[in-house]
């Protein structure tokens, strides 16, 4: 038994305890446990992205509900619109705000579409212009 907690079990150790008048070596019982420690293996970051398909899928398949899905309505946005309230030209609106003219002239004629991010700069632009034409000019 381990005169200090109390325990009984086996000490493969000895132990050095202090009395009043001296250092005295004695041998003291120490609990023989088993470690259970509960090691949770890290994953790769391979392993993650695979988990992370595996739980895409299973949603889309409608096996997942749990699962926190956040939508974001993306505006659509009158391109020629936004540039003649501001009252610049394709060239002018194209330079200033770091677009390709011929990207700017296909949106308008309606030959192409801007993507979802695209469509969101052109929302923000429509409504803080010199915000984001502040921004670009700190930026270059």
């Amino acid at each position: 038994m381990c005169p200090i907690c109390g325990v009984s079990g086996k000490w493969p150790e000895t132990a050095l305890l202090e009395s009043t008048s001296d250092l005295k070596e004695r041998k003291i019982s120490k609990p023989v446990t088993k470690k259970t420690t509960r090691t949770r293996k890290r994953q790769t970051v391979g392993e993650s992205i695979i988990e992370g398909l595996k739980q895409a899928v299973a949603w889309t398949k409608g096996e997942n509900d749990d699962v926190r899905v956040t939508l974001v309505h993306v505006p659509q946005v009158d391109v020629r619109q936004v540039r003649r309230k501001m009252g610049l030209s394709q060239a002018q609106f194209a330079t200033k705000f770091g677009l390709p003219p011929a990207t700017l002239r296909n949106w308008e004629q309606g030959r192409a579409h801007p993507d979802a991010p695209t469509r969101v700069l052109l929302a923000v632009i429509a409504k803080h212009p010199e915000a984001v034409a502040d921004v670009l000019r700190k930026a270059s």
